[in-house]
């Protein structure tokens, strides 16, 4: 049909964007070129377009939202992180946040184009449960939600990852005379040792300031992103309660997918208590926040992995 040849044309020029919008961004964090930042902006945004249309036409067509299946979901998470990499863009003209969604979005939008089976790919019908309003707001919520959280957890590894690389460590190298100096017992130190050393000492000065600044910016947008979509969360959560209500008599039932989400729900909520309570910052919150990445990734995919409970559609096995 011809809508079906049109969403894979719109699905392949999303996914070629992103892809060339990812590594123009990796390009801008190397060289920072506006020619660069432009060019990932723009292939992101043609990205976005297309893969709105993409909804859209499903969604004509479907007469519901598109999100029934493990391949609308990826795609709308795609989405979603497209729309957010764009946003911050605007907001912050930060070379580390797009370097950093841009792929996320590129790699959901190729699991769901190129790793799901072609069935899975396929429109759905609606089972009598999924056909209510509350469809719109309890999923779109929790993949935008996914999509927040997700991105500013990552920026909690980028943390991790830049505390554990310790310039310093290069301190003991044999090339460093500075510190060579201050532990050997020899007096005698050449001028041009110490003028080595000196330059030495001011680069890692240099050096661990543009780190320390780096820290505390990816910790700031960590937990700005994360406190967007934590609330973002506990509304899907709560609209999935009514929901799940009406469509089988209880609020609660600790379904897989249930239970998965209260635990990254109770874990976001320690973060963000932490935080206003006890002043954790840097390390310690990252550590809780790379924790909930985990647990996102469990509740979102790894029951559909699996096929179990109320909340399965489209599991891979």
């Amino acid at each position: 049909m011809i809508h079906i040849k049109i969403e894979n044309i719109l699905v392949h020029i999303s996914l070629f964007s992103l892809s060339f919008g990812t590594i123009s961004y990796w390009g801008n964090l190397l060289c920072r070129s506006k020619n660069l930042r432009s060019l990932g902006e723009g292939s992101v945004a043609i990205a976005l377009a297309c893969t709105t249309i993409f909804l859209i036409i499903r969604w004509l067509h479907l007469k519901h939202l598109p999100l029934s299946n493990s391949y609308e979901s990826f795609m709308f998470l795609s989405w979603s992180l497209s729309l957010l990499n764009l946003f911050l863009n605007h907001r912050e003209q930060n070379a580390w946040l797009s370097a950093i969604i841009a792929p996320s979005a590129m790699l959901t939008h190729s699991f769901a184009t190129l790793g799901l089976p072609k069935e899975m790919q396929n429109s759905p019908v609606l089972v009598p449960a999924s056909q209510s309003h509350w469809l719109m707001m309890h999923v779109s919520m929790m993949l935008l939600s996914y999509a927040t959280i997700l991105c500013g957890s990552l920026l909690a590894i980028t943390l991790l990852l830049v505390i554990i690389y310790d310039p310093s460590a290069n301190l003991s190298t044999p090339q460093n005379y500075f510190i060579r100096s201050l532990l050997s017992d020899n007096e005698k130190t050449s001028y041009m040792q110490i003028e080595d050393s000196l330059e030495n000492f001011f680069y890692l000065i240099s050096k661990n300031s543009r780190r320390e600044i780096l820290i505390k910016k990816l910790d700031h947008w960590s937990h700005r992103i994360i406190g967007l979509g934590f609330p973002l969360l506990t509304i899907g959560i709560s609209s999935g309660a009514v929901w799940a209500n009406e469509a089988w008599g209880s609020y609660w039932s600790w379904d897989p997918k249930e239970t998965w989400a209260f635990i990254t729900w109770l874990i976001y909520a320690i973060y963000s208590h932490t935080r206003v309570t006890r002043g954790w910052r840097g390390k310690q919150s990252a550590i809780v926040a790379v924790t909930g990445f985990f647990s996102v990734w469990i509740c979102y995919l790894g029951v559909n992995l699996l096929g179990i409970g109320l909340h399965s559609y489209g599991w891979l096995i």
